[in-house]
């Protein structure tokens, strides 16, 4: 489930044992890879490097990396790059040599990128190349698995449904596998304001949590610092790298600020530049709109536009330039560091089932992501669950039917869904984003509550479509988000406390773990 760069990893690895399928709920290769812009990290200068990758990812985890999980990353991720390179991804060079870049909180230049900032979607591209060229690979495109089918405690089937826009049929059919990989990447629209594409709506986990697969670190939602601030345009990522670059952040007074939270000035990890941003230009309220700009106009000995194409040419589109103008950003959502909990393999509690990617949680990247370790993670650790799978060797059983008829909604109804969402993620983005404290949360528990109390009234009347599913998974992974940030009763990395604003290592140097039906615990791994 899921056709980025996880996903597709994991299926080249199968296919060379067996029959593999790979739904994705749009077209091949719209995933958040796609859209990832700043690079690859990968340590390719040997031990040195690769020790301090692993301290790098350690310390930007704020004292929650899973370390054995960090060593698998840093110690296989050169050889999967390496891999990825003779399968046909094309990463920028000079003279031949791979160029490497610098971003937040990493302490030697290590990223990859493509096309100057389009690193994802070459990635994808290759991938998506290479996996059509397997003739044991099949796609099943604008396809949405509705349902995980569970017998004696594992899965053995798929409900799977159209989700095209002019799919006229609701009926999901069941497909018996052997065993489910969730590759199918994280939940950035349960925010209102995010720079994920809008296929990212937590599908894959939702339907695990439902499963009986236990959700771990959910608290810990990254915001990226810089996406472009401009009413009635999407959150579009402006890269770390442009930080990388040697990019300045300043307030409405033209002030640089970073000098005042973190000696790495704008070269600090993620969740501190981000709540710097939040605190010089939103203030406590999220809903608040004092401008932060990014400003590159000082920097001479880069050619901007050929760096940051991409970039370059969106901000034409509105008349901004990177070399002439001082670019407003505020944070968005960005990157769940939670997810499906597993193991360094990819095995969940939920005999058959898998995740790898964002959808997963290994604890790799603790409580704040290090800058590009995204991809690197979705090739190490879906090659690695894809080999679980294999060396499990789970065979078919027998499966029933799909059983009641259901409906399909209306245009009308599907609207009123829409609303019901809004109000959720604008809910969560003020009440559950940068700045959180017990009364907000408990206020976005409230609304929470009455978005799905809206949702349900259709599921009860036995009514599907695609904005209902995704509805009713955005609000599933609201719900666990809002439950583990009540629950953690301290600030660390990505999760911030304006009523408890101090680390606390004796209580909460932990994961939060949460299975569907169960108390929330913290477990020390």
């Amino acid at each position: 489930m899921g056709a980025g760069v996880a996903g597709l990893r994991a299926a080249v690895e199968l296919a060379r044992h067996g029959e593999v399928l790979v739904v994705t709920k749009e077209s091949l290769g719209e995933s958040n890879t796609h859209y990832a812009q700043g690079g690859i990290a990968v340590a390719t200068e040997g031990d040195a490097d690769i020790a301090l990758h692993l301290e790098d990812t350690v310390n930007a985890g704020d004292g929650l990396v899973y370390r054995p999980a960090a060593e698998v990353l840093v110690n296989e991720g050169p050889r999967r790059v390496a891999e990825l390179i003779d399968w046909g991804a094309d990463f920028d060079k000079q003279d031949g040599e791979l160029l490497r870049t610098r971003e937040g909180a990493h302490s030697l230049p290590r990223i990859l990128h493509a096309n100057g900032d389009a690193t994802g979607a070459e990635i994808s591209r290759s991938l998506v190349a290479y996996a059509r060229a397997h003739k044991r690979i099949q796609f099943a495109e604008w396809t949405m698995v509705t349902r995980l089918v569970v017998a004696d405690g594992r899965v053995v089937a798929a409900d799977l449904a159209a989700a095209g826009p002019e799919a006229a049929d609701p009926q999901p059919h069941r497909v018996a596998v052997r065993s489910v990989l969730i590759a199918a990447g994280g939940a950035g629209q349960v925010y209102s304001d995010t720079t994920n594409p809008a296929v990212a709506t937590g599908d894959g986990i939702a339907l695990a949590f439902d499963a009986g697969a236990a959700l771990a670190d959910m608290e810990f939602y990254q915001f990226h610092p810089t996406a472009l601030a401009l009413p009635g345009v999407p959150r579009f990522l402006l890269s770390e790298a442009l930080r990388g670059e040697g990019a300045y952040l300043r307030n409405d007074r033209g002030e640089r600020f970073m000098e005042r939270y973190h000696p790495l000035l704008e070269l600090a990890p993620r969740d501190v530049v981000a709540r710097a941003i939040a605190r010089e230009g939103m203030g406590k309220n999220a809903a608040d709109t004092r401008v932060v700009h990014l400003d590159m106009r000082h920097v001479k000995n880069v050619d901007l536009h050929q760096r940051f194409p991409g970039i370059s040419a969106f901000l034409a589109k509105h008349d901004l330039d990177l070399m002439r103008d001082l670019i407003p950003v505020r944070p968005a959502a960005h990157y769940l560091m939670g997810g499906i909990r597993t193991d360094l393999d990819g095995r969940t509690n939920v005999k058959g089932l898998y995740a790898a990617g964002e959808a997963a949680c290994t604890g790799v990247h603790g409580a704040n992501r290090l800058a590009s370790n995204s991809l690197l993670e979705g090739l190490v650790f879906g090659a690695r669950a894809a080999a679980a799978m294999l060396a499990d060797g789970l065979s078919f059983v027998p499966i029933a039917e799909v059983a009641a008829p259901l409906q399909a909604m209306t245009r009308e109804e599907d609207a009123f869904v829409e609303i019901l969402v809004h109000h959720l993620q604008r809910a969560m983005w003020i009440d559950a984003g940068l700045l959180r404290q017990e009364s907000t949360l408990l206020a976005g528990l409230a609304a929470q509550a009455e978005c799905e109390a809206g949702l349900q009234r259709f599921v009860q009347q036995g009514k599907t479509s695609r904005p209902l599913l995704e509805g009713l998974a955005l609000s599933s992974v609201a719900q666990v988000i809002l439950i583990s940030a009540l629950a953690r009763t301290e600030s660390r990395g990505a999760h911030f406390r304006n009523d408890y604003p101090h680390r606390d290592d004796t209580n909460f140097r932990a994961h939060s773990v949460l299975t569907r039906g169960a108390e929330i615990s913290f477990e020390v791994w």
